[in-house]
Order: C-alpha cells, then sequence, then structure tokens
C-alpha cells in the first residue's frame, strides 16, 4: 500500500528504533502519563498507558490530572513458566503493581496499576526474571500461543519449542527495550537497527500466530494472523495444517469491519514452518492497509486480494509449494479442570482462574506453591494455570497447599467462560465485562438448573468493546458492549471454535440478556439431539442461521 498513511505510521517512521521520547517521558515527575506519540510507541515494548476510569469524574470536578498507570504485559511464548519466573511475578505485582496478576487470552501475564515511577524497576524485575514485555503489544508479531498439553509431554516440548523460535525469530531486532528499561538510554545516531522482517515501520497492525495440537483447539487457532494445526503420526508431530487470515476485531456500526474465521491453505512440514511464518508475515508488511488502521489486519488484506492471490505471492516468496492439506478433528476449545495424568507419569493439574484475575489468598496461596512445586507453570489461553510435571511424590503436598486456597468447585457454564479486562482501565471499554461477568453467570447457572443442564458445558465469553480480547464472536453464547451496562448477544459459534457466531439481538441489559436466553435453554434441553452442542442446536433449530466468513457477519437473520 502506498500514498496516504495513518499517524501512526509517521510515528513509528521518526521513532529511531521504536525510542522516541520515552526515556525523556520516564524521567518528566510533573505528569504521571507520558507524551501521546510515545504512548504509541511503548505499545511495541508491552506496556500501555491508562487511567482509572472510575475516578475521572471526580479528579476532572477537582482540576486534578487522571489518574494515569500502566499495564505491563509480558512476552510468554506458550505460557511456560518455571516456578521462581512465578515467584518473581508475584513479588513484582505485590510491590510495583495492583497486587494482582491478569492471566490473559494470549497465554501471558499483565499488570495493572503500575504508575509511572514504579514502571523501569518492574520491568527490570521482570527482565532479571529472564523475561521481558518486548512486542507484547503493538504493530507486530505478538506473544505465539500454544496448546497446552502437558500430558502429551513429547508433543507439548515440540509445540513449546516452535512457539519460541517463531516469538524469537519474528522479534524486532531493535535494541530500545534493553536501552530504555534495563540499561538506561544510550546515545545512538539518527539510523536505527536494521529490520529485516518487519521493516523500519514494522507492520500495519498486531499480528498473531497460534499452535493447536488437535482434538484440542484451546488456542482457537482460526481466530488469529496464522493458524499451525499439528498433524500428528505415529505419536509425533510431522508438520503442520496452515491457516490465515483469521481475527476477531471490529468496530460497532461499521459492516466493513468484521470478525474472520482464517483459512487453511495447505500442509507444511516442521522444518519449513519458521520460513513460511516468515513469509506470510512480510507480505502483510508490504500488502497491509497503512492507511486505515480499521482496515489494517491480514484479515482485510486477504479479502482485498483474494485467498488464491495471497496464496500464490506466498508460494512466490516461498519458492515453493504448500502440500495439500491433512486431515485433521478439533473436539473443543475449553480447558480440563482438575488433575490430568500424563503419558510419562507425572501429573498435572488444571486450576480455573475466573476471568484470569489473580489476587488475594489465591495469589499468596500459588507463590507458597511455587515455593515447593519443581515442576511448570502454564499459563491457558483460556485465562486459566497449569501446576505441570507434578511428580507422584509431591502430589499429596500440592494437593494440600491447593486445598487451602479454600477454591469452590465451578460450574460447568463458569468454567467456559471468558472476560476482557474492560473497566475500569481499558480506554477502549463501552461496557464492564471482567466485574460484570461473574454475576451474569450467577444468573445463567440457575437458569440453566432450573432446565436440568447444571452439568452442560457451553461456551460464554464477555467483553466491553467489539475489538474481541476475550474471541466472543467464537462463544457459543457471546456478548459484545455496546454501552453503560448494555451488551450485543451472538448466538451459534461451534463449541470446538471452527465457527463463528451471528448476532441475535441488540442492546441487552442484564434482564434482558436472561429474558434472550431463557427460553433458548429451555428449548435446548427440551429438543437437542444426543451430544448436540448449543451453538449447534440454535443453527439447526433455526433460531439462527450459520456465518460462512467475513462479510457474512453482518447479514440479516
Amino acid at each position: 500500500m502506498h500514498g496516504r498513511r495513518s499517524a501512526n505510521e509517521a510515528i513509528k517512521e521518526a521513532s529511531r528504533g521504536l525510542r522516541g521520547g520515552i526515556a525523556e517521558g520516564l524521567r518528566d515527575h510533573i505528569t504521571g502519563a507520558i507524551a501521546d506519540e510515545d504512548t504509541q510507541l511503548t505499545k511495541f515494548h508491552g506496556i500501555y498507558q491508562q487511567d482509572d476510569r472510575d475516578l475521572r469524574a471526580e479528579r476532572t470536578k477537582k482540576k486534578m490530572e487522571k489518574a494515569f498507570s500502566f499495564m505491563a504485559r509480558v512476552r510468554i511464548p506458550g505460557g511456560v513458566l518455571t516456578p521462581q519466573q512465578w515467584i518473581g511475578l508475584h513479588d513484582i505485582a505485590a510491590e510495583r503493581g495492583n497486587g494482582t496478576l491478569r492471566l490473559t487470552t494470549r497465554q501471558t501475564v499483565q499488570f495493572h496499576g503500575v504508575i509511572k515511577s514504579n514502571l523501569q524497576p518492574a520491568l527490570r524485575g521482570i527482565h532479571a526474571a529472564l523475561l521481558d514485555t518486548i512486542a507484547a503489544c503493538g504493530d507486530v508479531n505478538r506473544n505465539v500461543i500454544a496448546s497446552v498439553v502437558p500430558q502429551r509431554p513429547a508433543l507439548h516440548a515440540d509445540i513449546t519449542a516452535l512457539a519460541r523460535s517463531l516469538s524469537e525469530h519474528l522479534l524486532p531486532r531493535t535494541r530500545a527495550w534493553h536501552e530504555i528499561w534495563v540499561d538506561g538510554e544510550k546515545l545512538i545516531g539518527d539510523d536505527a537497527e536494521e529490520e529485516p522482517i518487519l521493516g523500519h515501520t514494522y507492520l500495519p497492525r498486531k499480528f498473531k500466530i497460534a499452535i493447536a495440537v488437535p482434538p484440542q483447539n484451546d488456542t482457537d487457532v482460526f481466530a488469529h494472523e496464522i493458524g499451525l494445526i499439528a498433524i500428528v503420526e505415529a505419536g509425533a508431530i510431522v508438520g503442520y495444517d496452515v491457516a490465515v487470515g483469521g481475527g476477531m476485531g471490529m468496530t460497532h456500526g461499521e459492516p466493513d469491519t468484521y470478525p474472520r474465521t482464517g483459512d487453511v491453505i495447505g500442509f507444511c512440514p516442521r522444518d519449513r514452518v519458521l520460513d513460511v511464518c516468515e513469509k506470510i508475515v512480510t507480505i502483510q508488511r508490504d500488502w497491509g492497509d497503512r492507511a486505515d488502521r480499521k482496515h489494517a489486519r491480514l484479515k482485510y488484506t486477504i479479502e482485498r486480494v483474494g485467498l488464491d492471490r495471497f496464496v500464490a505471492e506466498l508460494h512466490t516468496r516461498l519458492d515453493y509449494e504448500l502440500s495439500p492439506p491433512r486431515p485433521y478433528a478439533f473436539e473443543r476449545t475449553g480447558d480440563p479442570v482438575g488433575w490430568v495424568q500424563g503419558e510419562d507419569g507425572t501429573a498435572h493439574h488444571f486450576l480455573f482462574v475466573e476471568n484470569g484475575r489473580v489476587g488475594g489468598a489465591m495469589l499468596d496461596g500459588l507463590r507458597a506453591i511455587a515455593a515447593v512445586h519443581e515442576g511448570r507453570f502454564i499459563l491457558t489461553p483460556n485465562q486459566n494455570l497449569v501446576i505441570a510435571d507434578v511428580a507422584a511424590g509431591a502430589r499429596t503436598e500440592i494437593d494440600a497447599l491447593l486445598h487451602r486456597l479454600g477454591l469452590a468447585q465451578a460450574s460447568a457454564l463458569r468454567r467456559n467462560a471468558m472476560a476482557c479486562v474492560a473497566l475500569p482501565t481499558c480506554g477502549l471499554a463501552l461496557a464492564e465485562s471482567e466485574r460484570f461477568l461473574p454475576g451474569l453467570i450467577t444468573l445463567l447457572e440457575e437458569e440453566a438448573a432450573r432446565h436440568g443442564l447444571a452439568e452442560d458445558e457451553i461456551i460464554v465469553r464477555m467483553t466491553g468493546c467489539p475489538n474481541g480480547c476475550a474471541r466472543p464472536y467464537l462463544a457459543e453464547i457471546g456478548l459484545v458492549g455496546t454501552g453503560p451496562g448494555r451488551y450485543n448477544l451472538y448466538l451459534g459459534a461451534a463449541f470446538d471454535g471452527t465457527r463463528l457466531s451471528k448476532l441475535y439481538q441488540r442492546d441487552l441489559g442484564e434482564a434482558g440478556i436472561i429474558a434472550a436466553l431463557a427460553p433458548l435453554f429451555a428449548a435446548y434441553a427440551r429438543e437437542r439431539t444426543p451430544r448436540e452442542r448449543f451453538g449447534d442446536f440454535v443453527i439447526r433449530t433455526g433460531r439462527i442461521r450459520a456465518t460462512t466468513a467475513g462479510r457474512d457477519f453482518h447479514a440479516e437473520l
């Protein structure tokens, strides 16, 4: 794309390799904020400037500056941490953040409430834990996520190694992060480091990669720019089916924006995955829309140029062609619950963390577990945590520590629910999400129990805006904020993550959501076929029709 460019493109081009004026802004103690242009650059460093929206009105009335703070997101490919790293993150949250950790749908950790004076010490602490926040946000390839299958150790080792390799290979080459946050600003010339893959203005928008191991689709592999579906033969991964062009974000009232599921374009042997992903990234770098950020994701590039032309360009840049896709089958998107026995004799405890928020007794309890655990901690793309690789002799001690957390057994509905952070910190939020969904789930649990559905798994996801961070358009019940206390209700996505939902009713409050779903729960309990999932039921019975792809998302029911 040439010609007109968005303002962000000029900011990136003039940034001296993402340095901008960030270092100078950190030294300005008069304000809790940094300069507007630098807030765009800090995203590439894994940092968002935010303010407490609960306090805006009061502080404005008193002519006070907004209650600024920062969110910092860690880069953790595949979500794998050592217990020592978990302890390090815990201590940073307690000393430099708001006392909580947020597990995200990108299989990583976010710190919230970090004030400017604590920001550099927090990132130095992350670096000391052998982690970083590089490229966790911004117009780059973000944290690479992978299925959580520690019970299949050989496969899990393969995909976590691939996640790390992809993350490292596609990182920006600039040393700005280390200079600003760890070593202190170093003066350099006007020429920033070469960026052979990303280019000097990086990508047009964010870029996401997910790896899934069938039959588990816990990464929602079709929701990302690149989805890699592991093909397993004789117990080993021989390669990956490659899907391209997925993405969740859209804008209310703008039908040219829409969620899209990725298209499978072929099979790639395992030794060529990095090459294939790199070339897809470079096509998006060169062909993506740099004028309109609302149309700058890969999904819109593919819709604009056509899939056939895109694949032809990929084959040209590769100098070879992908093979035809190989067969696979998915069964579900959620996580197991409780203890899961591994093929190698170790056990793994999948711990439900409601909406990913770890604080209070749970935060301290998990630190105590980390102090004695000799395995790994693995974050899941469903905002949960796995205490992995527990030897038989250690399980009793881990069980006792888990028991002290006093965690009540979550219902099937609650275990399969996710929410984004939304208010009070996300600047894009139109409605509550993390703070609202737990109470709504309680009401839905009562309704489900009334119809004998208490043990039925139904995927429910909520976001405070249409950007789709909790992937609501791939939920059987999706709720997307439109304004304070109001949500659009989407239905009909597939339980295995292979089909988008469709708009069912607009602008519902809490009572309206329950009123809309209650008769559907009753009909589902009464009329479903054996093993039929809720999303399939509402389509089969004509309550809503299936969405095929892209622009069809906005078509009339």
